[in-house]
């Protein structure tokens, strides 16, 4: 769904942010709900926690594009938001090779929520600012510090993580 919801933000359409937010809404629904039943029926896989992530990432990382490239997101809350994506999906991949999984935490939730969010206002943005930037805008700023914080957790536990492998070895 994201190379659709991405031609339709980028596009001139009149209704197009409307129907990209839409299909954005409900891409983000079912990340929330294939997780949640796997999980209540205990069918989750390493694979499908991979796939299911990567996912995530590719509707986050190009819906976020696509706002740039309109510019109703600033480059920078973009850039910090995905190169945090990149760094926790090879932190993930390093400790999988060594038979370890680092989990989702709170904080990786509230993150996805909170991007979920900015990018949904982003893509239908209120029509007056609040002080010096629009509502998404500052929406997005928190997502980017969430994101930190996140990552900030990510790497703690990678390397919590990485010193249990060096002192067995």
């Amino acid at each position: 769904m994201t190379p659709v919801i991405m031609a339709l933000v980028t596009s001139s359409g009149e209704h197009a942010f409307g129907v990209a937010a839409g299909l954005f809404v409900a891409a983000a629904a079912t990340d929330f709900f294939d997780g949640y039943l796997a999980r209540r029926w205990d069918i989750t896989t390493v694979l499908g926690g991979f796939l299911d992530s990567t996912a995530d990432k590719l509707l986050v990382s190009g819906s976020l594009i696509a706002l740039v490239a309109i510019d109703r997101a600033s480059i920078w809350p973009v850039l910090i938001i995905i190169m945090r994506e990149f760094a926790v999906m090879a932190l993930r991949g390093i400790t999988a090779m060594e038979g370890h999984i680092v989990t989702p935490s709170i904080w990786g939730k509230i993150k996805a929520n909170v991007q979920f969010g900015a990018i949904f206002f982003a893509m239908m943005r209120f029509a007056e600012t609040w002080g010096p930037l629009f509502f998404d805008e500052w929406l997005m700023w928190l997502a980017a510090g969430v994101a930190v914080a996140s990552g900030w957790q990510y790497a703690s536990g990678f390397w919590h993580i990485v010193r249990k492998v060096d002192a067995k070895a």
